[in-house]
Order: C-alpha cells, then sequence, then structure tokens
C-alpha cells in the first residue's frame, strides 16, 4: 500500500531525460523552424510517455520530467517579473568523477520591484495531474538561488534598498504561485535548492565571502525564507525540500558533508521531507541526521542519477541500514540523488538506465518498507 502522505518509500527528484525528438523539436523552435503550438505538441507527447515510464516503474509520484523547461530553475524564476537571467558576472566549474571539468557562467539578476503579474507553470501542472492516476508531484526552484550566487550585488539597489523587502516581495511571488497550484489540486510540491548542500563547500563558502557575505548566516537566513515560500499552504499539501551539489552533464559543483548546516536547515525547516544526496563519498556521513526531529522525513538519495551503473540492492539496504543509527528507519524514504536531467540535455545514462534504477528504488523500498 501507497504511504497516505508524500514524500512516498521509493521517490524521486523529479527531471528526467528528455526523448531525442524533444531535444530536437525544441532545437527547431529556438531555431523558428516551428512555432510555439507545434513544439507544445511535441512537449505533450512526451509527457504523456514518461508518465508511463514513472508509473510502469511502480513509483507513486509522478512528475511531467521538466519537459516544458531548458533548465531547473532558470525558466521558473524568470517568470517573475524583476528577475532577468544574464550570461555574464559570475563562473561556476563542475567536475565529473574521470577528471572533466566544465563552467557555466549564467546568473540571476534582479532589476526590478519583484511581482508575479501571471501564474508561472500551474498550466504544467494542470496538463500532468489530468494525465495520471498516481499523485502528480511539482517541482520548483527556491528562491535561495537568486541570493546565492552573487549576494547583495546582484539585487538592484534602486528597487530594493531595504533587502527585507525584497525578501518579503519574493516570497509574496511564491505564495501565489504555490496557492494558485494548490487550488489547482496539487497535493505535493518539491522546492529544488542547492544552497544549503554547496554551503558546505569550503570553496564555495569563500565565494560567498567574496561576495560580501558570511557563509555561517546563511542557512539560518535561508531556512527562514524557504519556510516563507509555503507559509500558506493549505493543510492537503505535502511541502518537500531537495538539496543539491551541482547537476550538470553527469558533473558536480561542491563537495562536504551536512554538518555545517545541519542544526539550522534539518530542524529549522518546516516541511514534510528533505531529499538528501547520498550517493557518494561527496555527502559525508549519515550523522547530521541526528538533528532532524521527529515526525519529518528523510528521503535518501541512495541512487545516482549521474551514471549508468545500475547500484547493487545489498548495498543500498546495508546504507539504510547505517543511517537508521542515527534516525528511526520508519521516517525513512529512498530516490535518486538528484534529477536525471537538470538542463535539457541531461546525464550521461540512458532511459532504459534511468527506468532500471527507478524500478530498483521500489522494489527495495517494497521489501524494507513493505510500501511505497
Amino acid at each position: 500500500m501507497p504511504s497516505s502522505r508524500p514524500p512516498f518509500r521509493a521517490d524521486h527528484v523529479g527531471s528526467l531525460l528528455r526523448p531525442q525528438a524533444l531535444r530536437e523539436a525544441r532545437a527547431r523552435w529556438q531555431a523558428g523552424e516551428i512555432d510555439r503550438s507545434a513544439l507544445a505538441a511535441v512537449e505533450d507527447r512526451a509527457i504523456r510517455d514518461v508518465i508511463a515510464l514513472q508509473e510502469s516503474a511502480g513509483l507513486q509520484s509522478v512528475t511531467d520530467g521538466e519537459f516544458r523547461r531548458t533548465a531547473w530553475h532558470l525558466d521558473f524564476l524568470t517568470g517573475f517579473e524583476g528577475i532577468d537571467a544574464t550570461g555574464e558576472g559570475y563562473a561556476v566549474s563542475f567536475k565529473s568523477a574521470d577528471g572533466q571539468v566544465a563552467s557555466t557562467s549564467s546568473m540571476l539578476r534582479v532589476t526590478g520591484k519583484i511581482t508575479r503579474p501571471k501564474p508561472i507553470m500551474v498550466d504544467h501542472f494542470d496538463f500532468l495531474q489530468a494525465n495520471t492516476s498516481r499523485t502528480a508531484k511539482f517541482t520548483i526552484p527556491s528562491a535561495t538561488y537568486i541570493h546565492m550566487r552573487g549576494g547583495r550585488s546582484v539585487v538592484d539597489a534602486t528597487a530594493y534598498p531595504d533587502m527585507d523587502e525584497f525578501w518579503s516581495d519574493l516570497a509574496n511571488a511564491y505564495q501565489q504561485e504555490v496557492a494558485d497550484l494548490a487550488a489547482a489540486g496539487c497535493t505535493y510540491l518539491q522546492m529544488d535548492d542547492v544552497s544549503f548542500a554547496t554551503i558546505c563547500d569550503e570553496n564555495v563558502r569563500e565565494r560567498v565571502r567574496a561576495d560580501g557575505e558570511n557563509p555561517d548566516d546563511l542557512p539560518t537566513l535561508y531556512t527562514r525564507i524557504v519556510n516563507s515560500m509555503v507559509a500558506n499552504r493549505p493543510e492537503g499539501m505535502a511541502v518537500t525540500v531537495h538539496t543539491c551539489r551541482g547537476n550538470h552533464r553527469s558533473m558536480w559543483m561542491a563537495e562536504g558533508g551536512y554538518e555545517a548546516v545541519a542544526e539550522a536547515v534539518f530542524s529549522g525547516l518546516e516541511v514534510d521531507g528533505l531529499f538528501l544526496e547520498y550517493d557518494t563519498n561527496r555527502a559525508g556521513g549519515f550523522e547530521p541526521l541526528r538533528f532532524v526531529p521527529k515526525g519529518r522525513r528523510v528521503v535518501l538519495g541512495l541512487v545516482s542519477s549521474k551514471v549508468a551503473a545500475v547500484e547493487d540492492r545489498e548495498q543500498i539496504l546495508r546504507r539504510i541500514d547505517e543511517a537508521s543509527n542515527y534516525i528511526d528507519v520508519d521516517q525513512l524514504c529512498i530516490s535518486p540523488q538528484c534529477g536525471f536531467a537538470s538542463t535539457e540535455a541531461g546525464n550521461a545514462l540512458s532511459e532504459d538506465d534511468e527506468k532500471r534504477k527507478l524500478e530498483l528504488l521500489v522494489d527495495v523500498a517494497t521489501q524494507v518498507w513493505g510500501e511505497l
């Protein structure tokens, strides 16, 4: 039997590998060769197919794979008035297990007063819910991303001489979107947050200091901001937060265990569950889980979305057992450590690899908890 409230025993982060037909259609749309309605028709077919993939794998939570987005965060955040994307000013390095290094320089700037003149992705949710009999899970980026990369310098001082007003306007804009998602029937909302995990990396902390911020202050600040984003959610909406150390073409951005943020974040976030990356030693040990209060679930990201090899079942079982030394096993769930395609390029594995990993999670969860 499935759990009565998300997160589920076998869950997933949200983004899934885009099929080639969808990638080709988006490229043609960007080149002006097809119109938006033609692209939407391809997106619709691809989303119906990926819903079927998730349902056939046995998952109780189903997403649209973020198939209508170019990236996990940009499409949503630039939907607010006053937030613009720029390709300049903030290079971030990514690295892979085989020593490759890449960088991205895009960032967001607050150029005016933040408002939400219209719904951003409620129509995306409507289509998802209409095409699945399972729990329709919707993912949105956390608001902290804007501030994490650049601090005060990315917020226009003329628009916001007072940072408290900036945070208030941003929270209000989020609350409007969350309210409309709830009215549309959304009962499972996930916020993706890169700040909590990356700020455990000393290199990132140095960059934060260079931006004029104190990395020791940010976990408490960002926890308060995330809580404010969903403060008015209805009782029937379950909310989770996913933490991430970077996920781009099977590369990562940061390393380091959760100890530096655990007390402020794990105990302070007013959510139903935490998705925590635990697929490699980059995430550190399970000891920080001691700060998770009773009644809050932790979804252990024990399966990698970055590599094609399917994990060993016994190793996953051992890792669950290790985690239960610090938190009641009844509070645990399992998932991939991140999405399979945080950007439309996707990670270095196949759709078949993706499905086999999801099926493994369902099998292990059934074995451990007897439910999904």
